[in-house]
């Protein structure tokens, strides 16, 4: 099966690539232009005025299945992904059962080749039952084919614990990802400490919760000599204690969630549970570091925590719903407008930060376009004026605040394999 795409401004971080041209897909991977032998017979896309570039990865995704498929499948999951223009996406272990064996590991597999519309790469849970108690089987995990090693919101909080597992996945080429959350010192805060906790009469989740997280991870990073990866970064102290540990040249990185920088704790003011998000909305300060982290490189990847809830569990008590937004079909939206529109960053630099940086980071073969590499492709208009409508999300769940934002910027077609999986 071949295809042709024509006249794209193609932008392909890995090779440095940045021109308008045609790029050519045959039996299901990149090909090469003289491999051209008959145009009139290829099915052919006319990507004039559109950008072209290697399928976009979001490497911190909540599919809930198995265990909570009311709120998300993996079918339902893989769509909303390639509604936002994403290839690919990494999976969270916090399913129930957690993803601590290989057994579950086959399972999110089997599913996704039967029911997914994207590629579906699961991690693994750092301990048993995401319990930070005792590690898990992490060669079997590595056998059955996770890409990286993490108890998500469950932050390992013995350090003890998760120096033995950064030992150990070294030996297994597994990367540690880290949601970074000191539980004694977030205790049970829903929002951000600070004037509008004060003012809300809510209990506040300091900085310095994720700060001290972020310290640890990097340290034991620099100990054990490999890859630790904060998980959606909020606070000015996580990127300023990041930014240290880089310099050093320890193997840490660090991710950016779109809500982190388009949102504040005064969004929370109404006391809407759409806006109650796990690290908390800080303040302008802290979006104004991150932008900074972003702008300089110490923060390389982008990324959505998307996290699908039912909307009776969200319509209660601000203190009792549950944490957590949806972000797959929004995200690029709102990084091409918070992030390129702005001029924070580059649109090639931007596309990086969804391809090239997260395969280097957890060795995946995707995110290029070279030749012979899967062709799993986004075409985006990178101007595109559109409005949010929870409504045609293909997720399961409606638990969005973006609901009527007006954003610029949209992927316009998602390609896995060759293959068309959406186009608008």
């Amino acid at each position: 099966m071949s295809l042709l795409i024509q006249n794209g401004r193609v932008i392909d971080p890995a090779n440095g690539v940045d021109q308008v041209q045609d790029l050519l897909v045959v039996d299901g991977k990149i090909g090469t232009l003289d491999q051209k032998k008959d145009a009139n017979k290829i099915p052919t896309i006319n990507a004039k005025g559109l950008v072209v570039c290697p399928g976009l990865i979001d490497i911190h995704v909540h599919l809930r299945e198995p265990g909570r498929t009311d709120k998300e499948t993996i079918e339902s999951g893989t769509k909303a992904a390639a509604r936002g223009g994403f290839t690919s996406i990494v999976c969270m272990p916090n399913t129930s059962p957690a993803v601590d064996n290989a057994g579950t590991v086959e399972y999110i597999k089997a599913r996704a080749r039967e029911k997914g519309v994207v590629n579906v790469f699961p991690t693994g849970a750092i301990t048993n039952g995401l319990k930070g108690e005792e590690m898990a089987e992490i060669g079997a995990l590595k056998r059955a084919g996770v890409v990286a090693l993490t108890d998500d919101g469950q932050c390992v909080q013995n350090n003890e614990i998760m120096r033995r597992s950064l030992e150990y996945a070294k030996m297994f080429a597994l990367p540690i990802m880290d949601h970074c959350q000191d539980f004694n010192l977030s205790a049970d805060g829903v929002m951000n400490e600070g004037y509008w906790s004060m003012t809300l009469g809510l209990r506040g989740w300091p900085n310095i919760a994720e700060d001290i997280i972020v310290s640890r991870n990097c340290l034991l990073s620099e100990l054990c000599d490999w890859k630790v990866h904060m998980q959606h970064l909020s606070s000015a102290g996580a990127v300023r204690i990041l930014r240290a540990a880089r310099q050093r040249g320890a193997k840490v990185s660090g991710e950016i969630c779109p809500h982190h920088i388009v949102l504040t704790d005064e969004s929370l003011k109404s006391y809407d549970t759409h806006f109650k998000m796990n690290p908390p909305l800080r303040t302008q300060k802290d979006i104004e570091a991150l932008l900074q982290g972003v702008a300089d490189n110490v923060i390389e990847i982008l990324a959505s925590d998307h996290a699908p809830h039912c909307s009776f569990e969200k319509e209660v008590e601000f203190d009792d719903a549950p944490f957590g937004i949806l972000g797959l079909e929004t995200e690029l939206g709102l990084f091409l407008t918070s992030l390129v529109h702005k001029k924070v960053i580059s649109l090639p630099k931007m596309i990086a930060m969804f391809t090239v940086n997260p395969a280097r980071l957890l060795n995946l073969d995707r995110g290029t376009l070279t030749a012979g590499a899967p062709a799993d492709i986004t075409i985006l208009d990178p101007d595109k004026e559109w409005t949010v409508d929870r409504e045609q999300f293909a997720s399961l769940s409606r638990n969005t605040p973006f609901h009527g934002w007006n954003l610029k910027g949209k992927a316009v077609a998602t390609i896995v394999a060759g293959k068309i999986v959406w186009q608008e």
